[in-house]
């Protein structure tokens, strides 16, 4: 028995994806490096791969350029046309039609391939969008997409639905890949972009359905709502069941980090069934309790990296994240002073970070508060 695929026909779209989709971004590293440990995610493609995982999402900047490579190499002992690859061209690197041009051509090295099968304008948003027109890169990609190789064309998106809106106006778009989750239906407005979505009958591929690995883990107290109603379900199914009941998504992108995660998230599509009235009301009364903690909504993308002072922006939410869940001030304590020159403390607020975060985070204004948080504690 394979992972589900949505019984529905999606416009631009000739046969489904799964409805799981195999994200490239965060996968498991040799312990003590950098590098991608090649050997376990082989064995995840695989496993995932027989399991009926037909989508895999990648893009030029994930693992420093390695990604493309690594899931070229694990796809490649499969028939091309019995998987969907996706791929980003980095909209941030572009200053003319040939880094356009060059960076295309590089990927489909990389990844080992002729063509792609889903093709992202990478992270638009009201500050770059137009460089596609502006630049002619927009009639490159239609170009190759007339040539077969890119089978579709869409966008990775993240700002206000307000732009969402003069993006769609402006490119007529195949699919678009936008962040879904219970906690920014409402927080990041993904509601209303899913509307916009869903009116003009474009299939919808969801990205940070767990939100970084926030609703894998919400603390005791909350965790309990969910086992309460149902004791053999995993925390983070109950976030990739949400984004999947939405009848206009296609795919929803799992970034896999281990062998369980692929084993948890393919048990739950193999028996996938959208929420009921009762699951809704389980995640809304989590959720409710959830708020009160004032996490920072960092989900770890890292884009806001490097920083020009060492802060690992991401390490300083994530520790200060688990400390808002858990309420464990030692642990917040020991983990920052282990960072050492990496903690909040050697931000300068030079903001050279607040526009490449896709959340919209006041990073700055962020390390401030979790310095202060900190002296509380030691006082």
């Amino acid at each position: 028995m394979g992972v589900y695929k949505k019984n529905k026909e999606f416009k631009n779209v000739e046969k489904n994806p799964s409805l799981l989709g195999f994200g490239c971004m965060r996968f498991p590293l040799v312990f003590g490096s950098e590098e991608i440990d090649k050997d376990l995610v082989f064995k995840m493609i695989d496993y995932a791969y027989q399991n009926g995982v037909t989508y895999f999402d990648t893009a030029y900047p994930y693992h420093n350029g390695k990604s493309e490579i690594v899931i070229g190499e694990a796809l490649k002992k499969y028939k091309r046309e019995s998987f969907y690859l996706a791929d980003k061209l980095p909209t941030w690197l572009l200053n003319n039609v040939d880094d356009a041009k060059r960076i295309f051509a590089e990927q489909l090295e990389k990844c080992s391939v002729d063509y792609f099968d889903f093709y992202l304008c990478h992270a638009l948003n009201n500050d770059n969008y137009l460089k596609y027109r502006d630049l002619r890169v927009m009639d490159f990609l239609l170009e190759m997409k007339k040539e077969g190789k890119i089978k579709r064309l869409g966008c990775s998106f993240h700002d206000t639905p307000e732009v969402l809106e003069k993006i769609l106006n402006t490119y007529d778009f195949d699919f678009v890949q936008i962040q879904l989750n219970y906690l920014d239906w409402d927080y990041q407005k993904a509601s209303e972009q899913y509307e916009i979505i869903r009116k003009r009958n474009l299939p919808i591929v969801v990205m940070e359905p767990v939100r970084g690995g926030t609703l894998a883990n919400l603390g005791d107290e909350i965790n309990q709502i969910f086992k309460k109603a149902n004791s053999n379900a995993s925390i983070a199914s109950w976030a990739l069941r949400f984004a999947a009941s939405c009848d206009q998504v296609m795919t929803v992108l799992s970034g896999m980090s281990n062998f369980e995660q692929v084993k948890d998230n393919i048990n739950t599509f193999q028996s996938f069934k959208p929420l009921d009235d009762l699951g809704r009301k389980t995640i809304d009364e989590a959720l409710s309790l959830f708020l009160k903690n004032k996490i920072i909504p960092c989900t770890g993308c890292r884009y806001c990296m490097d920083c020009p002072f060492g802060v690992d922006i991401p390490k300083n939410f994530k520790i200060y994240n688990n400390y808002a869940i858990s309420g464990r001030k030692e642990g917040l304590l020991n983990n920052f002073d282990a960072l050492m020159e990496h903690n909040a403390t050697n931000c300068k607020a030079c903001k050279a970070c607040v526009k490449k975060c896709p959340q919209h985070i006041d990073i700055p204004a962020k390390m401030k508060m979790i310095n202060y948080v900190i002296k509380e504690i030691r006082s």
